[in-house]
C-alpha cells in the first residue's frame, strides 16, 4: 500500500545553496526517480516556501507540488498546520528541524552538530535555535538520518539519541554538473583570473573552516618554495565572524566570492590540491567533488572527513599549521604520490552518489510505513 510522505522541500529553492540546500535538492531528485521506478510508488507531497523553477523536478504522476508562502516561522506555523490537515503518514525533513506539531512518524536528517563543536561560530540567537529544534527534531523522530558515523556518534553523545534509531546515510554529490572538470580549467581560470599553478580551498569563509591556518601555511609554504607564481584560492562567499586579519600571513592570496555550480569542477580540476584542514565537517562535499575531479586532497583527520576521504588524501592535524604545510609540500613536490591519490580518489568518489542515498531514504520509509501500518492494526 502506498505512504502518503510530506517532504519539506523548502531549502530547494534558495538562489545561492550551500551544502544543506543541495543536499535537499538532490536528495528528493533522486528519491523521486527511485520512487517512480518501484512497481507501486508512494505519494510525495512537495511543500515550498517559494514557487520552484518549473524544471526543478522531475513531472510525476506520484508528486505533488504545494506552495504556501510565510515570511517568518514557515517550518513550525504554516508547515504545520499544512501537514495537520493533510496528515500524512510521514513527514521527512532534509534539514535538522521538523515541525513542533505534526502528526504520524517523522524522519528527519541531522547534517551536523557544529554549533556544539564551535559555538562562537554561531550568534547567541542561532546557537539557540540549533540547539532546541535538534534536541527536539531527534526526539521526535521516528528515525534519524545522519550524513556520517562523526554526526551519528554527536546525537548519541550530546542527547543521548539511541543507536538503533540512527541510519547513517552518506550524501551523494552532484557528479553530472562536474563530469568535464578537465576540459573547464581554461574556462574557470579566466573568469577568476587565476594563475596557472594555484591550491585551492572550497567553502564559506568562516572560523570552523579554518582559513587563518590555510592562509599561514600557505604563506610558509611559499616561503620555503619561492614560488610567487602560485596562489591560493579562496573559492567562497564569506561567512559569520570572516575577519580579513586570516589574509595577512602570506602573499598572491585570493578571494573569489560565492562560486557558480558550473565553475566548481574546473576550479577544482586545475589545483595542486584542496586544502581542506576544516575544524570540524559534518560531511565535506569539497572533498568529495575535489577526489571526483582528480585533485589530491589534504583533509582534517577529525570529525566525519576521514570516513570520507579515507586513504585517498593526506589527512592532518588540522590545529597543526606544519603539519598542513607537510601535506602541501607532498603534494606539490611528490608527482608520484600525486598520481596515486588521484587514482584512489577518483575511485573512491565513485562510492557516493544520490542514487544510493535515495535507495536508503527509501527503505526507511519502508520501515516506518510498516510501523504505522502495525499501529493502525486491529486489536
Amino acid at each position: 500500500m502506498p505512504l502518503r510522505i510530506a517532504i519539506d522541500a523548502s531549502r530547494t529553492t534558495k538562489p545561492q545553496p550551500t551544502g544543506t540546500e543541495k543536499y535537499a535538492r538532490r536528495l528528493i531528485q533522486a528519491l523521486i526517480a527511485a520512487n517512480e521506478a518501484r512497481p507501486t510508488p508512494h505519494c510525495f507531497s512537495l511543500y515550498f516556501r517559494d514557487a520552484p523553477p518549473a524544471d526543478l523536478f522531475a513531472n510525476s504522476d506520484s508528486v505533488k507540488e504545494i506552495v504556501i508562502p510565510f515570511p517568518r516561522l514557515w517550518t513550525h506555523l504554516r508547515f504545520a498546520a499544512a501537514i495537520l490537515q493533510t496528515r500524512p503518514d510521514i513527514t521527512f525533513v532534509p534539514a535538522h528541524t521538523l515541525p513542533f506539531a505534526f502528526p504520524g512518524a517523522g524522519l528527519v536528517t541531522v547534517h551536523d552538530l557544529g554549533y556544539r563543536h564551535f559555538p562562537e561560530a554561531h550568534s547567541r540567537a542561532q546557537r539557540a535555535y540549533l540547539e532546541i529544534s535538534t534536541r527536539f527534531s531527534q526526539g521526535r523522530a521516528a528515525l534519524v538520518l545522519a550524513d556520517s558515523e562523526a554526526t551519528a556518534v554527536d546525537l548519541t553523545r550530546f542527547y543521548g539519541t539511541r543507536t538503533e534509531k540512527i541510519r547513517v546515510v552518506y550524501p551523494g554529490f552532484d557528479s553530472d554538473t562536474m563530469h568535464s572538470c578537465a576540459r573547464s580549467i581554461e574556462a574557470a581560470r579566466a573568469k577568476y583570473r587565476l594563475p596557472a599553478r594555484y591550491f585551492i580551498f572550497l567553502g564559506t569563509l568562516q572560523p570552523r573552516k579554518n582559513i587563518e591556518r590555510i592562509v599561514k601555511a600557505f604563506g610558509q609554504w611559499q616561503r620555503e618554495h619561492d614560488y610567487s607564481d602560485t596562489a591560493l584560492v579562496l573559492a567562497g562567499a564569506e561567512g559569520w565572524l570572516f575577519n580579513k586579519s586570516w589574509l595577512e600571513d602570506a602573499s598572491n592570496v585570493i578571494v573569489t566570492g560565492y562560486i557558480d555550480e558550473a565553475d566548481k569542477g574546473g576550479l577544482l580540476a586545475g589545483a595542486i590540491a584542496l586544502v581542506f584542514p576544516s575544524l570540524y565537517e559534518g560531511f565535506g562535499f569539497p572533498a568529495l567533488e575535489a577526489m571526483h575531479c582528480g585533485t589530491p586532497v589534504i583533509a582534517s583527520e577529525t570529525s566525519s572527513l576521514p570516513e570520507l576521504v579515507g586513504d585517498a588524501g593526506l589527512l592532518v592535524n588540522p590545529l597543526d599549521v606544519a603539519a598542513i604545510v607537510a601535506a602541501m609540500k607532498r603534494c606539490s613536490d611528490d608527482a608520484t604520490l600525486r598520481q596515486l591519490l588521484i587514482k584512489r580518489g577518483i575511485q573512491r568518489a565513485k562510492r557516493f552518489t544520490w542514487k544510493a542515498a535515495a535507495e536508503q531514504v527509501m527503505g526507511a520509509f519502508d520501515v516506518l510505513g510498516g510501523r504505522a501500518s502495525n499501529s493502525r492494526a486491529p486489536i
